[in-house]
């Protein structure tokens, strides 16, 4: 009996109620004497270090039990001998026995896949759910299983991670962006690309958000998830989740500084090889100029890198807020090429009312980019020169030769200026308001603002333009300005069994576009730079221009979602768009969705199988979305232009440019619509393994291209029109899986494939026709002006190359071909007839591999992705085997034994398969716990693109294997979708190998 009991128990010793009270706690204490109390204090983790505040704790067999603090930490008197039962959700549970020595125990809670899995909140767009109750496809990646490294455009953070999802980056030039592909394109002139979303925000530009503000991302594949989104839902929706104020005050720093190299170029020809080829073919036209050059390597730089965040987070109760500012500088392995990024964030959120009833949410995200880009033409010079040409001549002055194509790549590096500066800001404050119980109303606006300014001068002496135009000087402006406002409202209910929830809203979006630019040349001095475009003397039409542009978006939506017993769930979602883009006689559309689940493993017949079937759950969806971001502003209108034709003005006595009809109307314009078919099936195996299968398939119609018409009727030979019909099927795989789940040691690791088959249905109707596009221009060449490689035609996917297929090589070293009906014939008896398809851009199987390792402290990350099955056109290839191009330019090292003697021709000889798998990133990481409310400091080492295993035999095969991912010679991504996909044109900006150390900190209050 403790002292306080005892003196209760002496003042009220005179009455018989109290003396029988005294009786019953004196043998109530024998018996706790007898057991043995003791008083146990102990601190909670989760499987990454991390404290759990909220974890219960309960001694085994009674209701003795207490709950973990801010700090993780709990204290509880148990008897000796006894047990007690950690537990938290999402995690399993934990039982530790207590004996006479125990007194300060540490428990660490390791993730339980299942429980996470139902418990998972996931959005949705427009609000969220547990991810136990969705019933569309939607794949979900925590801050935790991002991508790391050095990461300068934000989509890059989810490559390899969802399964169906492929970001492509087919350049390693740190200013160039990714694109991103969900389940197959779906268009052949708009954008490919999934919606943006961010913290409720659609449409904006992903690169506003950080890497390391992110919280998580959730990725809506199929129409029943994404028709909420309407007519911009239809090639999926990308929602990222920022990072907010979290109870507590903690300030978090993470640096990163890394070193970068090429670690693949071509096998070209050294000087050494080169003259031992002079001397042995006696070629007397040979000229050697005495260096020793690698022109590969003249422009290439070993990169140093840097990135430092530092974020301060504070939240109570009621209020809260989250800021951090970043700096990024991530210098590319080419020469003057890199990307330097200044960034912030804030939000804040406020709570009023008693219980809450009022909640004000606001954030700011801004960054500045600062980049230098460089003229991609400069990789072509690198393969032709002559390597016994030196970079500089005996005066020092970069050494020119006049040939062709010969310009001295580091001159066009270092004698020229081009700055650009792009600026991005997004805010918005939201409103939310709970009234009558069961419902919510929300009010959101926001802002979108950004901005691009570039400037370039080619000074008097420099070749390429410089030279010829007595300076080259040019500044361009443009931006553009979002601004959204949302008001919807929410219901929410529960009887009994029945769940009920239902949402109605209203939209209304703002875009204005503009910008204006000028150049001029002929200039006397090079000391003004771009700054002073006045000082040039040559003025030609067109050097100046100016553009601006408005569209508007309205929409209405709801959706409606019921459950019942938590076994059989049902969604539907309709939208109605009117947008200022469709035509006259469609300027609204209605996209409607709807959905089913059953959670199978909550069926009473299935109570056997919770020994190793934790859940499974069927899901079907159906629904209508759309593409509009091919209608451009106006393009339903007749629009007249201003031609290279004058007319003269008698009233004023002066020659003026003529206007004259540069568009058709077509009142009947509208956006694409795709109509697709997901069958899904969730499920948990063993409480180790968790996973999703998914079936899906798409059939987009009204596919936008401009069309031939006939002059007359129509003023112009072309209309935009609404024609074609594509399909996309496939099949995806998701595996997560807690292989060894210890107290010391951990081993987790994730899966995803996917599958996708593409075919264009339908190019023609009866007004608009065509029987085939040809694409993959092979234009800039040699030789090859007009031709192209890839056609895009009924019957198969986008991204076909069309050609001769070869026979290999005749005794005299010539390429034989097969001609229609499959004899082997000589080039000169080729007929367009004996064209056929030679290969598609489309992979047959899309990968992501990660693995995560722990011990005690250490860490182990590993993660890599693939592509298998594509082809691609090795065009740089094709235009360096080439026997005439000795001794004058230069050639691949095992040219000189291939044997070949036949000019470059366009056929499957140059088609490699592009599959490969990349060793994305490699990290080992050591935390040190500090004694200061469970702050920590983690350090660790990472590589990335440590290995490419692949057979193609360019420089890297991750070439833009998707429309629309062709980078034409200037190094600018081509946006038609017909340039040229999946072709390897002296291109190819090196990936780097990098090797980073960092710090992670983080100090808790």
């Amino acid at each position: 009996m403790n002292s306080k009991n005892k003196k209760i128990v002496l003042h009220k010793m005179w009455t018989t109620k109290s003396l029988v009270v005294m009786i019953f706690m004196l043998f109530l204490s024998a018996g706790m004497f007898a057991q043995g109390k003791k008083l146990v204090t102990g601190t909670v983790y989760d499987n990454t270090g991390t404290v759990l505040p909220g974890a219960s704790v309960l001694e085994t067999g009674t209701r003795n039990a207490a709950t973990t603090d801010f700090d993780g930490k709990f204290t509880l008197e148990v008897a000796v001998g006894s047990s007690i039962e950690v537990s938290f959700i999402g995690s399993t549970t934990q039982k530790v026995q207590i004996t006479a020595s125990t007194s300060k125990i540490e428990v660490r809670l390791q993730n339980d896949g299942y429980q996470l899995n139902e418990v998972q909140v996931v959005s949705v767009g427009y609000g969220t759910q547990k991810k136990s109750d969705l019933t569309g496809s939607i794949s979900t990646v925590t801050a935790d299983n991002l991508v790391k490294g050095t990461i300068s455009s934000t989509e890059q953070v989810l490559q390899g991670k969802v399964a169906g999802l492929n970001i492509i980056r087919p350049s390693g030039d740190p200013a160039a962006g990714a694109s991103i592909r969900l389940r197959g394109g779906t268009s052949l002139t708009a954008s490919n690309s999934p919606l943006i979303v961010v913290d409720g925000i659609a449409g904006v530009d992903i690169n506003v958000v950080q890497p390391a503000d992110i919280k998580s991302v959730d990725v809506l594949k199929d129409a029943s998830a994404t028709a909420i989104y309407g007519s911009r839902g239809a090639n999926g929706v990308i929602i990222i989740t920022t990072k907010s104020g979290t109870k507590g005050v903690s300030v978090v720093y993470n640096g990163q500084s890394s070193i970068g190299y090429v670690a693949d170029n071509l096998d070209l020809l050294s000087a050494n090889q080169w003259r031992g080829y002079v001397r042995e073919t006696g070629n007397k036209d040979a000229v050697d100029f005495g260096g020793n050059t690698n022109w590969q390597k003249a422009i290439e730089q070993t990169a140093i890198s840097q990135s430092h965040t530092l974020s301060i987070n504070s939240g109570k109760t009621d209020s809260g807020f989250r800021a951090s500012i970043g700096y990024l500088k991530n210098e590319g392995v080419i020469k003057k090429s890199g990307l330097e990024r200044i960034s912030g964030n804030v939000n804040a959120y406020q709570y009023l009312g008693d219980n809450k009833e009022v909640k004000f949410d606001m954030g700011l995200f801004a960054n500045i980019d600062k980049w230098n880009p460089i003229d991609y033409r400069i990789f072509e010079r690198t393969y032709n020169l002559n390597p016994t040409i030196p970079v500089y001549d005996n005066n020092g002055n970069f050494t020119n030769v006049n040939y062709t194509l010969y310009e001295n790549p580091v001159e066009i590096l270092t004698n020229r200026t081009v700055d650009n500066e792009r600026h991005r800001l997004l805010g918005y404050f939201k409103t939310e308001v709970k009234f009558l119980n069961d419902f919510q109303a929300v009010a959101n606006i926001s802002l979108e603002h950004n901005a691009l300014k570039g400037g370039t001068y080619k000074p008097t002496y420099a070749i390429m333009e410089g030279r010829s135009e007595s300076g080259y000087a040019q500044r361009t402006y443009g931006e553009f300005t979002n601004a959204q406002g949302e008001l919807y409202v929410n219901y929410s209910k529960v009887i009994d069994k029945h769940n009920i929830s239902a949402l109605a809203g209203y939209s209304y979006l703002e875009n204005i576009y503009e910008g204006f630019g000028a150049q001029r040349s002929g200039f006397v001095t090079d000391a003004f730079s771009y700054n002073n475009l006045g000082a040039g003397s040559n003025y030609r039409l067109g050097d100046v221009y100016s553009y601006k542009g408005k569209s508007n978006l309205v929409s209405m939506y709801a959706r409606a979602n019921y459950g019942y017993d938590g076994k059989y769930l049902l969604t539907a979602t309709v939208r109605r768009d009117g947008s200022s883009r469709f035509g006259e006689n469609n300027k609204w559309g209605t996209f409607p969705s709807a959905s089913a689940a059953w959670r199978i493993s909550n069926e009473e017949f299935m109570s056997s199988t919770k020994d190793w079937l934790g859940s499974l759950k069927l899901r079907v969806g159906y629904g209508v979305t759309g593409n509009q971001d091919g209608i451009g502003e106006y393009k339903s209108l007749s629009i007249l232009g201003v031609g290279k034709d004058s007319y003269y003005d008698p009233a004023t006595g002066r020659w003026s440019l003529a206007y004259s009809p540069t568009q058709n109307p077509n009142p009947d314009l509208k956006w694409e619509s795709t109509r697709q078919l997901n069958i899904g099936v969730d499920f948990s195996l063993f409480d180790r393994i968790t996973g999703s299968f998914e079936w899906y398939q798409k059939n987009t119609d009204d596919l936008l291209y401009t069309y031939e018409v006939p002059q007359p009727p129509y003023l112009v030979g072309t209309m935009l029109a609404n024609v074609g019909e594509m399909s996309n099927k496939g099949v995806e795989l998701t595996l997560n899986a807690d292989i060894v789940r210890g107290d010391k040691f951990n081993w987790n690791a994730n899966l995803t494939l996917g599958h996708n088959v593409q075919k264009i249905e339908k190019l023609s109707n009866p007004t608009y026709k065509t029987d085939v596009i040809y694409s993959g221009s092979l234009h800039g060449l040699a030789g090859m002006s007009g031709q192209y490689s890839q056609i895009i035609a009924e019957g198969y996917p986008v991204g076909t190359f069309w050609g001769f297929k070869n026979a290999g090589l005749d005794e005299n070293g010539k390429i034989q071909y097969y001609n229609a009906a499959g004899q082997v014939v000589a080039e000169s008896a080729l007929v367009d007839a004996d064209k056929t398809a030679l290969g598609n851009i489309q992979p047959d199987l899309t990968l992501g591999i990660g693995m995560n390792f722990t011990y005690k402290n250490f860490d182990l990350g590993i993660s890599g992705y693939g592509m298998f099955g594509q082809k691609a056109l090795n065009a740089t290839n094709m235009m360096l085997s080439d026997p005439n191009r000795l001794p004058t330019y230069n050639v691949p090292d095992d040219f000189l034994g291939s044997g070949i003697t036949s000019a470059p021709k366009y056929s499957d000889y140059w088609i490699e398969d592009a599959s490969f798998f990349r060793l994305q990133t490699l990290s080992i990481g050591y935390t040190l716990p500090l004694n200061y409310k469970n702050s920590k400091l983690r350090m660790y080492i990472m590589g990335e693109n440590l290995a490419v295993f692949t057979k193609y035999k360019g420089v890297d095969p991750e070439i833009g294997l998707n429309a629309q991912d062709g980078v034409n010679q200037t190094g600018v991504v081509d946006q038609t979708g017909l340039a040229g996909p999946g072709i390897d044109k002296f291109n190819n900006y090196p990936r780097p190998t990098t090797i980073s150390v960092g710090l992670n900190f983080t100090l808790n209050n």
